[in-house]
């Protein structure tokens, strides 16, 4: 997710005062215990195919064609521990280039959970983990070989926190201007190109929500308090709100408007989500008191973010450059206000008349990540121009759902599938993004990406088309039957159960078969009706409708 930028970075960096990883003798990843060493081999595609969810979906067998295509590339980036890396786990790569990305990592993690324990997924964020420094910074970018932060975000010359590469195409080393706070009293050891996207409680939780691991929520919980206070600490502005620089949207249209110190509205936003995860988990691992102290964080970042963000005359969230002054850009970062609870009933509807209004938000590739109607729009793209990304439309998804908007979460999902799917039938392959107003690859876009991109083809295949979400913590399998025809899945996996399940309509009945190692509650929605069924070890079979 790094578009031109790598040819832009032509100073030289100052060799005095380096603190390059493995250079340094503070102790990386401290907070963070690793539950043991895996030292199986890595799976191969051929020998693990017959043991992961098998998808069955007979009205659009093209689909379950992508989804086996989707892991057949992801099977292909799988890495152990390098040699002296400091990476504690075997994990998923972001099939970009040479380096381990955060923001990509948790979006992977979340079809990953699908093929868990089978295959590297969450513990891929272990190896961030295990590299954060003892102020809790964790950079968004680490190489793959050595386990080293990427150099160029490495603040090697100690300074206040600035950006390597600026805000503007062309500009470098641009300081932070703190308006309405004291600076920090310590440096930080990253550049502002490291912080963006505080996002591993939503991954975290997202494996939760299929593995039901509480063990795995008791380790992560220091390194992540940790993490959000560096955040607090260095990337929060005088007005509560938080910045960011190139690194969260690579060209948007929204970068100049940043400059300096200005605010994002989806860091800000992230930060809530974040907030508000942290309380989750504190009341999971017992951690009660920290709890509430995260979510009057939560609330006092989102009455910054509604009373400074909100516009109410465009009924939108926009960014503030450094003078406190919102941006003139419309940008798919307004939507994490909607994951992170951050929007009002009224201001949900706005949003989502947004996410369905043609000219704007609702192009035949839904959601672009800048409105149509900016100036600056690529209906072929442009990267972060207009393409469509399974990460950010994933958000947008999640973010509905949070409110209860499961059907217009549905559609849009559908709609990224039916058009990932379209597309690799035409070229035979998945892409990094696509375009927002034909099916074809967005331009530009990196081809066999597998990477984030697997979300639409494995996830949104087994959670929006057939139907089927997981909840370990109640042990309970919801699964909403949208198809006339036969569908289910072999082999679905969720906390720790692995779960044959079968539908065929007929007559106006459909014969549902169920044949599980465990025992869990089964929720089937259908046709406006819920039906609940306790599974027991076994096979069963009833009959509903009609």
């Amino acid at each position: 997710m790094n578009f031109d930028r790598r040819e832009l970075l032509t100073t030289t960096l100052l060799a005095a005062g380096s603190r390059l990883l493995g250079d340094d003798p503070e102790q990386l990843g401290r907070y963070f215990k690793p539950a043991g060493t895996d030292a199986r081999p890595l799976p191969s595609f051929e020998a693990t195919r017959r043991l992961l969810p098998s998808p069955v979906f007979d009205e659009k067998p093209e689909y379950v064609e992508a989804y086996w295509k989707a892991w057949e590339i992801a099977f292909r980036n799988f890495y152990v521990p390098p040699p002296g890396s400091g990476f504690v786990s075997p994990f998923i790569d972001a099939a970009f280039n040479q380096s381990i990305f955060l923001w990509d990592t948790c979006f992977m993690t979340m079809f990953c959970n699908y093929g868990y324990p089978l295959v590297p997924g969450i513990g891929s964020l272990d190896n961030f983990y295990a590299r954060q420094h003892e102020d809790g910074e964790i950079s968004r970018e680490i190489i793959r070989n050595t386990g080293k932060d990427y150099q160029q975000w490495t603040n090697q010359e100690g300074s206040p926190l600035f950006s390597r590469s600026g805000w503007r195409r062309g500009s470098r080393n641009q300081r932070v201007m703190y308006v309405g706070r004291t600076p920090p009293a310590a440096n930080p050891r990253l550049t502002l190109d490291a912080f963006n996207h505080p996002i591993f409680t939503w991954a975290e939780l997202e494996s939760f929500r299929v593995t039901g691991d509480r063990d795995r929520l008791r380790r992560i919980w220091e390194p992540l308090c940790r993490y959000y206070r560096a955040f607090q600490n260095y990337v929060r502005q005088g007005n509560g709100l938080y910045m960011t620089d190139w690194a969260s949207m690579d060209n948007s249209p929204r970068n100049e408007f940043l400059d300096q110190g200005g605010v994002a509205v989806d860091t800000s936003a992230e930060m809530v989500l974040f907030a508000r995860q942290m309380a989750a988990i504190g009341k999971i691992v017992g951690k009660n008191q920290e709890a509430r102290s995260f979510l009057r964080d939560a609330e006092d970042v989102t009455a910054c973010i509604n009373r400074l963000m909100w516009d109410p005359q465009a009924k939108f969230y926009f960014d503030l450059d450094h003078n406190g002054r919102r941006a003139p850009v419309k940008t798919v970062a307004a939507f994490w206000t909607l994951l992170a609870g951050v929007a009002s009933k009224d201001q949900l509807q706005d949003l989502a008349a947004e996410l369905q209004n043609s000219a704007s938000f609702g192009r035949m590739n839904r959601v672009p990540t800048c409105s149509a109607t900016e100036k600056d729009f690529d209906p072929k793209g442009g990267y972060w121009k207009g393409a469509v990304w399974s990460p950010t439309t994933t958000m947008v998804v999640r973010g509905l759902e949070n409110y209860g908007q499961s059907q217009l979460a549905a559609e849009i999902a559908l709609n990224h599938l039916d058009l990932v799917t379209a597309v690799y039938k035409s070229t035979g392959t998945i892409w990094e993004n696509y375009a927002p107003d034909s099916a074809s690859p967005g331009t530009p876009a990196k081809r066999d990406f597998v990477g984030w991109s697997g979300i639409a083809p494995i996830a949104y295949l087994l959670e929006y088309t057939i139907g089927l979400r997981p909840d370990a913590e109640r042990n309970e399998l919801s699964w909403r039957l949208r198809s006339r025809r036969r569908t289910g899945c072999e082999r679905f996996r969720f906390n720790g159960h692995t779960v044959d399940l079968a539908a065929d309509p007929e007559n106006g009945r459909t014969r549902i078969v169920v044949n599980s190692d465990g025992v869990f509650r089964l929720k089937v929605a259908m046709a406006g009706f819920e039906f609940k069924h306790d599974i027991h070890s076994g096979k069963q079979t009833f009959v509903i409708g009609g």
